[in-house]
């Protein structure tokens, strides 16, 4: 009869049935091809949004050039501002491009799906609403503290 024995960590504690599961790359093919396509799908979205507020940016700075006679102060106040608006949204749009791919990096890898900071797996939840989550709760929410 063989001697059943509990899972050990690799410090060398027994851990439970739960946590035994979560071990990194535990996930099924089909699964983690479902969020590689999800992932995909999100960064060819957030491209597009990028390629078309580039174009707003060109034709902003294009009314900015060309259109300009006659504008008092608060014409050309509002033109910069909606510029500046433009560039800012461009910005975070490249942000949340990158952390898709990097995702998908983590995904090819094997450690999507646990928080970068403390090693700890980030929760369902939180990756089926914020698909590129690198943190999970507690780390995220320290970071944004500081």
């Amino acid at each position: 009869m063989a001697k059943q024995t509990t899972p050990k960590t690799a410090s060398g504690t027994a851990t439970t049935a739960k946590t035994a599961t979560a071990v990194k790359g535990t996930r099924s093919a089909a699964d983690t091809e479902k969020i590689r396509s999800a992932l995909s799908a999100r960064r060819d979205e957030l491209r597009a949004e990028y390629d078309q507020t580039l174009v707003d940016i060109t034709e902003l700075q294009r009314d900015r050039l060309t259109d300009s006679a006659g504008d008092d102060q608060a014409d050309t106040g509002t033109k910069t501002f909606e510029r500046e608006q433009e560039i800012t949204l461009a910005n975070n749009i490249l942000e949340r491009i990158n952390q898709v791919e990097r995702a998908l990096e983590r995904l090819d890898e094997g450690s999507y799906g646990w928080c970068e900071r403390c090693g700890n797996p980030i929760p369902v939840e939180r990756l089926a609403a914020f698909p590129s989550a690198t943190l999970c709760v507690t780390c995220k929410q320290l970071e944004e503290r500081r």
